[in-house]
């Protein structure tokens, strides 16, 4: 069905007679942009799979744009579909405030498919792309407009799977290297973590994404021979991601500090993982974009637990994450803090105008999220 839609853009206006009487601020068009951008773990590693992601800008009738993202990898096709069939149509010639009743009517409307998955990727993508609209609008950038915070955060380096002791030793040497003050590893293998321990150091922060692989009995039996290397956290150990129970236990009788989140479809799931790990991980291109952010900050601040945000992505989804910690983030007991996938790309979303420098990235200070992206890096990555 995705050989229907063309490549990118894709235009969805209203019809020509829809359009009189709508006003200029109202939401015109939606495009999206699909990137396949090749890239390798490291500096002469081997290629991998290209990472796959969507890009979606949303117009106004006077022509005002914001970006914004949704997750992709694999299913990028599916939830491109999902913004034009389902979403563009129920957008067009309405009021682009993102704090205003289009999300909640949409987020109802289509609520039969679901809390989570593609539908609320897709629109995740278009909140963060109204708060660009809004901040654009107003010449403030988001951070300012949730209350104004920090111009740069530490950020933590996220590496590739190795699955190699020597290749990840070489992964955290690099990442100390450029300032990184944490690592994380996407490794299950109790040797490979060990030998990043040992390469980093007692004085590097160091965790570990195992990607919901145990169950009960098998986390706490890793956790054991884990908890000697000094975890900051042990990330999605248990397998359904959803056993919020089963993982208050493991919190409980592991020794390790737990992390969960990018699988929760919504604020409501994260204030309820708050129970049940250390450190709670929403990912802005997932959960409901700057808003579903926004408010899994506030209940945090609440309860002073720690919020992550996860953003294993370059594009408009970790902006948003930037823009929101800068704002809201710093209770619990890390500070503020964001994700940083440390992937040789061939290109990134933004060039060089986001990279990290010394472990710290820069809150963009424009209007909106604070950058556009390359349109140079949109036409060259296009899917075949």
């Amino acid at each position: 069905m995705t050989a229907s839609l063309p490549a990118a853009p894709v235009d969805r206006r209203r019809g020509a007679g829809e359009s009189r009487g709508v006003s200029a601020d109202a939401i015109d068009r939606i495009d999206t942009f699909p990137l396949r951008i090749p890239f390798r773990a490291g500096p002469g590693e081997p290629a991998r799979p290209p990472v796959d992601s969507l890009l979606v800008r949303v117009t106004t009738a006077a022509g005002l744009h914001g970006w914004g993202e949704a997750f992709g990898f694999e299913a990028t096709p599916v939830t491109r579909r999902a913004v034009h069939d389902l979403v563009a149509p129920l957008c067009a010639g309405r009021d682009p405030a993102p704090d205003g009743p289009l999300m909640s009517e949409i987020q109802r409307k289509l609520q039969v498919f679901g809390r989570g998955g593609i539908v609320l990727h897709a629109l995740s993508a278009v909140d963060t792309a109204l708060w660009d609209i809004r901040g654009k609008a107003a010449g403030l950038p988001v951070r300012d407009l949730l209350g104004g915070g920090a111009a740069s955060l530490p950020c933590y380096a996220s590496l590739d799977p190795y699955g190699d002791a020597a290749a990840v030793r070489g992964a955290v040497r690099r990442a100390v290297d450029a300032g990184f003050g944490g690592v994380k590893l996407h490794e299950r293998d109790v040797a490979a973590v060990r030998a990043a321990r040992e390469e980093a150091g007692p004085g590097t922060a160091l965790m570990a994404d195992v990607n919901c692989p145990w169950t009960y009995s098998e986390a706490l039996d890793a956790a054991g021979r884990l908890r000697g290397l000094r975890l900051a956290w042990l990330e999605e150990p248990l397998w359904p991601p959803e056993d919020y129970a089963g993982l208050a236990r493991l919190r409980a009788a592991g020794g390790i500090p737990l992390a969960a989140g990018e699988n929760a479809g919504t604020p409501l799931d994260l204030g309820r993982l708050m129970d049940a790990v250390d450190v709670v991980q929403p990912s802005p291109a997932k959960m409901g974009g700057v808003t579903g952010l926004r408010e899994v900050f506030r209940a945090a601040a609440d309860r002073d637990a720690t919020v992550v945000p996860h953003t294993f992505y370059h594009g408009p989804g970790l902006l948003a994450a930037v823009h929101v910690t800068a704002a809201l983030g710093g209770h619990g007991s890390l500070g503020a803090l964001v994700e940083w996938r440390c992937s040789d790309l061939e290109a990134f979303p933004y060039g060089a105008a986001l990279l990290p420098d010394r472990g710290r990235i820069g809150v963009p200070g424009g209007p909106g999220l604070g950058l556009d992206p390359d349109p140079d890096v949109l036409r060259a990555f296009q899917p075949g």
